[in-house]
């Protein structure tokens, strides 16, 4: 697995998402999370226990192979990203929200992401040791995700034209790099690739539709207004699938292709459930009365 594709090109390709998400960040992002504190903290209980509590379950249920089992965490882990905050713009919910839910779950993951992983591995792995995130690898997982992010924060504070000027470009390149990672990924691993979306392909999918209607339903059911509750559906429901590949595939880290199936297979069936999700909660404001 130690190739241009997994060591150097996947971290470059990571780099480039999350520059894009700190072109789109100021300080103030993270100050917002007070203005609106219950959205928010429904949102990131979800994200840190609920979703890894409710991947375990639905993991040890189906009995999948140990390798797709730590993938599978690995990626109830992951923060949401960019096209959380897309598919909130297109379905009308609450933007700032989302960008804000994105930058602090950002910064969490970099602690709960580790730790989620290190569990599920030491659980499901008679490797663990071998396998797991050590502390020099959590530098590594820190350095991937909040370096690039705060390198786009600097040029939207010092230069917010260049910033608006990027943005653009720089959101187009990162949907071709997911693609482009996704693709790499199942051409490596090819020969098993049925095998594995078949193993994987209902849990997956049955992951993606849970976190979609807690991250939405819980908020509504504590009374959060629909607008924030879509918001927190969307970054609940839409995970970083491009973090929880490059960790899983990276030859200094989980160095397994393996492990970045879940991901890879949520990287493509995600775009459809959350379409279909966003259509649903739409609909669904259509008809209530004002």
């Amino acid at each position: 697995m130690d190739s241009p594709l997994t060591a150097v090109g996947l971290p470059i390709a990571l780099g480039i998402i999350m520059l894009g998400l700190g072109l789109g960040l100021t300080v103030a992002d993270f100050r917002r999370v007070v203005s609106y504190p219950k959205p928010a903290l429904i949102a990131l209980v979800c994200q840190a226990l609920v979703l890894p509590v409710l991947c375990f379950g639905l993991v040890v249920a189906l009995d999948l192979r140990p390798e797709l089992a730590v993938g599978m965490m690995l990626l109830a882990a992951s923060p949401g990203g960019t096209t959380a905050n897309l598919y909130s713009h297109l379905f009308g919910g609450h933007v700032a929200l989302n960008v804000t839910l994105t930058a602090v779950n950002s910064v969490l993951a970099v602690v709960t992401l580790p730790i989620i992983v290190n569990l599920s591995a030491g659980y499901f792995l008679d490797d663990a040791g071998s396998l797991g995130l050590q502390f020099d690898k959590v530098l590594q997982v820190f350095a991937i995700v909040l370096v690039p992010v705060a390198i786009g924060m600097a040029v939207r504070a010092r230069f917010p034209d260049l910033a608006d000027r990027l943005a653009k470009p720089v959101k187009i390149l990162s949907v071709i790099v997911l693609v482009a990672v996704i693709a790499g990924t199942i051409i490596k691993e090819r020969d098993n690739v049925a095998d594995y979306v078949v193993a994987v392909g209902i849990a997956v999918l049955i992951f993606n539709v849970a976190s979609l209607a807690i991250g939405y339903g819980a908020p509504r059911l504590a009374g959060v207004p629909r607008r924030e509750s879509i918001a927190a559906g969307m970054e609940i429901g839409i995970h970083n699938s491009t973090l929880a590949i490059t960790i899983a595939v990276s030859p200094s880290l989980l160095n397994s292709t393996e492990m970045a199936i879940p991901a890879a297979v949520y990287g493509i069936l995600m775009f459809f459930t959350a379409a279909a999700f966003g259509f649903l909660v739409t609909r669904r404001k259509e008809q209530v009365p004002v």
